[in-house]
């Protein structure tokens, strides 16, 4: 018997492909990261923090998840890449070892009212082949279930070329759709006020029309005066019924006025296609506010808003329609779909399980497939986004989380850290950038970026263990560990809004009585109606400012300034110490730098390349024009003030020759909720979602009102800035208002006079007021989901 000779046990080389398990970053500069050099490992979770505005959006997503993207395009055709966006290579020296990133953010699901929750996962698409084959009677192909196709049919003449010979046939063609055809697949039809339209005791050269934009001078009334239908100098409401009928639903009709060949169309049809097909929330305020007060949204009579014909609804598996099924919450039609055995789909009810399965996973059973998107939260809209990616066999990927917890209960947050450790230990790098403790403590590696923020960030403090994070020292690692302490003493209410049969949603005839003149925290966890009740019972009207999650909407040309409305009399102050217009000290205006329109640089377009951004050689990216420049107020130019940070602009407006006290009111409300640092004319585009959050905030502080209803204002912002926006809550309580929150975060909670906690679960688990009392109350009582957690908090 012979045996191989054996050599000294030596550990074997690692093979080359092995050695690459960083991403390495060196050099990034975008935004306001100086110089960031950092190495993050790969197939780990790791996690970024630091304070609101730090800069770990643009190290990870401007920068890591940007370049990973850009270099995937490039892998396609020229032809293809034509059709998709042109990014920028970052700004960074080096960027290694990146592998194919899935961005999964907090942005907001278009606001298309035929976007749904089913439409956008694609699970509408598989209901609907499902229902094609199975449900009884049969009525066509998978479009016949679906409201965005409508019905349409058609016959004429074709020439086909046969044998050399043009012959002429007639051809019919019919495509059976499932839009509802009264509301088009909107589920809803609107009805609209006349009397807001127009005042009929006008005639048209009167002004009749008070539709925005349809000034007395303006060429949409001009058309209506000049067309020949109406007579321009009689009120309307003598007008016959062929002018009223001409005037407000005559179809488009080529007319002259004044020697130019126009489009005459009513008032009516007009106003829909100008103003009502728009989204809403992209709207102007003043416009916001005409739609608000002139039209009416009521449930189609037609559909009675399924959105669907019907013969759609009139097909059904087992007694269900894909009507009934689009209104069912998720966690019913998993059972449900759990439930059909069918060989011949077996492959597609597979699918639609595991997709269902994954929603209640998630945390977002309580949702419906019919719910529109762009009524989702920030949160809820993040775990919509990350379902196609739950069961993905997908791995060496990286996949990077914008703040996973926003919108979260602290008992939905475990959830949430369960599936962030399932897609890493499948072989996959996951790059976080949160606040929450709970969400950091479950780190590989911490990023800790600072100290400060914007100009005063940018800068990596801290790399390593989350328990070397408690010990760095860092601003993070001081408030890691901080836990506010619950309310000894509460103030009194002043008095009591009472809500009476609340049913909005999922809410069960809720009865409560909110106090006022106090800090009350309305809790519960996602889906438990807190919104429902809060917003569906307590208007934004007379006496009610209220702060949402929409997004700030704004264009690079945008600041905090014009945002805020600030621009405003700081314009008329330089134009009152200058004896000039004030359109003169408007960059969008007639001061703007001629060359560069005011933008401060000049973009060239490179077809399929990056667009390349120059600064203004003639303004020097001042953005004014140089005989702007000349004028001065208090000894600075409106370039200068404009690149003044908050903090700077607060003393400078408040006395001298620069004193401008409506100037100085916004700037005060702007540093109270701790936006010091930003500068003026700072672009919306690069403050970061926190910033944005407090910026709105800031806005409506100054709106009058008595009641301050806030959703979620915690969200994006930073442990320590927690603190200040406690303060800044109390700040409010104290000048007299009421303040009502509708929040998760243990620390508000804790500082709250009252708690109104709704749950027991989310959907139709939810809906009722489980507590109501004091935070000491909720802690001892240990009676709700919110209160065990809330005590665990604490550490009672």
């Amino acid at each position: 018997m012979s045996t191989a000779p054996t050599t000294g046990a030596q550990t074997p080389e690692p093979h080359a492909a092995d050695t690459h398990d960083l991403i390495r970053v060196h050099g990034a500069r975008e935004n306001n990261l100086k110089d960031v050099s950092i190495e993050i490992p790969k197939r780990r979770l790791t996690v970024f923090t630091g304070v609101s505005g730090s800069g770990k959006s643009s190290l990870v997503f401007d920068t890591v998840a940007a370049e990973s993207q850009r270099l995937i395009n490039e892998t396609y055709s020229t032809f293809v890449q034509g059709f998709m966006p042109s990014v920028a290579r970052p700004e960074v020296d080096v960027l290694d070892g990146l592998t194919t990133a899935i961005i999964v953010d907090q942005q907001r699901m278009g606001a298309d009212p035929r976007s749904t929750v089913g439409t956008a996962t694609d699970t509408n698409a598989m209901l609907r082949i499902l229902f094609s084959r199975l449900g009884r009677p049969h009525i066509g192909s998978p479009k016949a279930f679906s409201f965005n196709v409508a019905s349409i049919s058609g016959a004429g003449a074709v020439t086909v070329e046969r044998a050399g010979k043009a012959v002429k046939e007639r051809r019919s063609f019919s495509v059976t759709g499932g839009m509802c055809p009264r509301c088009e697949g909107r589920g809803s039809v609107s009805d609209i006020d006349l009397t807001q339209l127009y005042d009929d005791a006008k005639s048209l050269s009167e002004g009749a029309i008070t539709v925005p934009g349809y000034t007395g001078d303006g060429w949409m009334t001009r058309i209506f005066a000049g067309s020949g239908f109406l007579d321009p100098d009689k009120p309307i409401r003598d007008y016959t019924e062929q002018e009223l009928a001409d005037f407000l639903h005559r179809e488009p009709t080529k007319v002259k006025v004044n020697g130019i060949n126009l489009t005459y169309e009513g008032l009516i049809p007009k106003v829909q296609k100008s103003i009502l097909s728009k989204d809403r929330e992209a709207m102007q305020p003043h416009i916001r506010a005409f739609v608000d007060r002139a039209v009416t949204f009521t449930s189609c009579p037609a559909c009675g808003g399924t959105r669907l014909t019907e013969a759609a609804r009139s097909s059904k598996i087992g007694g269900i329609s894909i009507a009934d099924a689009c209104a069912m919450q998720i966690s019913d039609l998993a059972a449900w779909v759990r439930g059909l055995d069918e060989p011949s789909v077996a492959p597609l009810l597979t699918a639609l399980r595991e997709t269902l399965d994954s929603f209640v996973e998630i945390g977002l059973g309580y949702l419906s497939l019919e719910r529109p998107a762009g009524t989702l939260s920030g949160g809820e809209a993040q775990r919509v986004k990350m379902i196609r990616h739950l069961g993905s066999s997908l791995t060496d990927v990286t996949y990077v989380f914008d703040e996973p917890s926003t919108g979260l209960h602290p008992h939905d947050i475990e959830r949430m850290n369960g599936l962030l450790r399932q897609l890493r230990d499948k072989g996959n790098t996951v790059l976080v950038v949160e606040h929450k403790p709970e969400v950091i403590a479950i780190a590989d590696h911490v990023v800790d970026l600072g100290p400060g923020a914007g100009a005063a960030g940018g800068t990596v403090c801290f790399e390593g263990s989350v328990e070397g994070l408690r010990a760095a020292g860092t601003v993070t690692g001081r408030h890691l560990d901080d836990r506010a302490a619950v309310k000894t003493a509460v103030r009194e209410p002043t008095g009591r809004l009472a809500i009476r049969g609340a049913s909005a949603h999922n809410l069960r005839d809720v009865d409560v009585d909110v106090p006022l003149g106090v800090l009350v925290v309305v809790t519960g966890v996602a889906g438990s109606g807190k919104s429902s009740l809060v917003h569906g019972s307590i208007p934004a009207g007379e006496g009610v400012v209220s702060v949402d999650q929409s997004p700030i909407r704004g264009s690079r040309r945008s600041n905090p300034a014009t945002y805020t409305g600030l621009l405003e009399p700081i314009r008329k102050a330089f134009a009152k110490a200058n004896g000039v217009k004030p359109a003169l000290f408007s960059a969008n205006s007639e001061g703007a730098c001629p060359t560069c329109n005011g933008a401060g640089v000049v973009y060239t377009d490179l077809a399929i390349m990056a667009g390349v951004a120059t600064t203004c050689e003639d303004c020097e990216g001042r953005r004014f024009d140089a005989s702007v420049l000349e004028y001065h107020l208090g000894g600075r130019d409106i370039s200068e003030v404009l690149a003044m940070p908050v903090e700077e602009a607060v003393a400078f407006f408040a006395e001298g020759g620069a004193r401008t006290p409506a100037a100085h009111r916004i700037l005060t409300r702007l540093a109270d909720v701790g936006l010091g640092y930003i500068s003026l004319g700072q672009p919306l585009t690069t403050l970061s979602g926190g910033e944005r959050q407090r910026l709105k905030l800031a806005t409506h502080m100054g709106d009058k009102g008595g009641v301050y209803v806030l959703d979620e204002p915690t969200t994006g912002l930073h442990l320590a800035d927690v603190e200040q926006l406690l303060g800044l809550l109390d700040r409010l309580v104290e000048s007299g208002k009421s303040v009502i929150v509708v929040e998760h975060h243990q620390a508000v909670m804790a500082h709250a006079d009252w708690i109104i906690d709704l749950g027991p679960g989310a959907g139709h688990d939810g809906g009722r007021v489980v507590f109501e009392g004091t935070p000491a109350e909720l802690v001892a009582a240990r009676s709700t989901v919110t209160g065990r957690h809330l005590a665990e908090y604490v550490g009672s």
